[in-house]
């Protein structure tokens, strides 16, 4: 790794459950000299993405809070989203969430929320994994071939537990069947007792870039509600990603 990378692995030590550190802690995972650590733990601390505290360590900075208001603010997906997440949260009764690809996991990067009666697993900011949840598969569906094969290669065992098959030919026909059914639903594999509805966003290169989705209550759903919101949010992404294929991202 070069040092720029090397740096941002220091940022990876808060993505997990662990969000203070110490030197001697990060020396000791990292294998850092002393020097480069205290060097780039410098760089980190001036720009404020970390900051160090008395007795505790270095922690998240107050520029990741300054980041995360710019992106909700500014964030092109989300502008195109967030007028018909907050519309089908209220006719449909449920929580909204717009989810983005992020290396081999999604991350929820916003939500709008129309009832009170349940709390989505899936909050924002809290990275999932690609093989759970109607939000996370429809991404998965629409990735090409060679990432497909190797996620799978990366975990088979994982791909088998998520129910989506037991060698990569079962994954990619599993897969070709949702990308053709133009969205995925899923009951309870997030959050339990709720069913989810998504579908994909594409950047104007038709890459996939998230998805757009709705999680209700699974009581007294019918048949026919849960498709009539199926249209709905498949319509909702066509007119997301042609908005941001004409705003050129």
């Amino acid at each position: 790794m070069n040092s720029l990378e090397r740096m941002i692995v220091i940022l990876d030590l808060f993505e997990g459950e662990r969000l203070e550190w110490t030197l001697e802690d990060m020396q000791a995972r990292l294998g850092y000299t002393r020097s480069t650590l205290y060097r780039y733990l410098k760089v980190l601390t001036d720009t404020g993405l970390l900051t160090s505290l008395p007795d505790v360590g270095y922690t998240l900075g107050p520029r990741i809070t300054e980041l995360d208001y710019s992106m909700r603010r500014r964030d092109p997906m989300i502008i195109a989203s967030r007028p018909f997440m907050s519309e089908m949260v209220q006719e449909f009764s449920g929580i909204a969430l717009l989810c983005r690809r992020y290396r081999d996991r999604v991350l929820c990067v916003y939500q709008e929320r129309g009832t009170a009666s349940f709390r989505s697993n899936y909050e924002r900011g809290l990275a999932r994994s690609l093989f759970r949840g109607a939000a996370s598969r429809i991404i998965l569906a629409n990735l090409p071939s060679a990432q497909v094969r190797r996620i799978y290669e990366s975990d088979p065992q994982r791909v088998q537990n998520a129910g989506l098959g037991g060698t990569i030919n079962e994954l990619r026909a599993n897969l070709r069947a949702i990308r053709q059914a133009g969205f995925d639903q899923t009951e309870s594999q997030v959050t339990r007792g709720v069913t989810g509805v998504a579908a994909p966003i594409f950047d104007r290169r038709n890459n996939v870039l998230g998805s757009i989705g709705l999680t209700i209550a699974q009581d007294n759903v019918s048949e026919a509600r849960l498709a009539q919101m199926a249209d709905r949010i498949m319509h909702c992404a066509r007119i997301v990603t042609r908005t941001i294929a004409r705003d050129g991202a």
